[in-house]
């Protein structure tokens, strides 16, 4: 059974900054790309972010570039998302998600998806 477990959301300042992870079980964890998603109230589900199996490509949406960091480690199946500079519109729940790619490289518009598995959400709150 696959499971996505994420971690690390709370409230924060805007300014501030926050370290989200995701740890996944019950897959090959080096054979995936993790994403990294959010969805805000009204508002549909975005792509923020995704690495590779590797870490060797990362994609960041063009509103968190510069401010958002991903990587990973596999050794621990664990994929971070380093949230910095965080502004009120950054409120979201967020998702981490796993795609399977073996030991190549999704296309650009692949890595926005689809996934093949979610994570539970996690709510990051930046006041104003």
């Amino acid at each position: 059974q696959v499971q996505l477990v994420a971690s690390g959301g709370g409230l924060v300042q805007a300014g501030g900054s926050l370290r989200l992870s995701c740890t996944a079980s019950g897959l090959t964890f080096s054979s995936y790309f993790m994403g990294w998603f959010r969805q805000a109230p009204g508002k549909e589900r975005e792509f923020v972010g995704a690495i590779s199996w590797n870490g060797g490509r990362i994609y960041y949406a063009d509103s968190v570039k510069g401010r958002f960091t991903i990587s990973r480690d596999n050794a621990q199946k664990t994929a971070y998302f380093e949230m910095n500079s965080l502004k009120p519109e950054d409120t979201a729940v967020y998702y981490c998600a796993a795609r399977y790619s073996g030991h190549t490289y999704l296309s650009d518009s692949s890595v926005r998806g689809p996934y093949d598995y979610w994570g539970q959400g996690i709510q990051v709150t930046v006041s104003s």
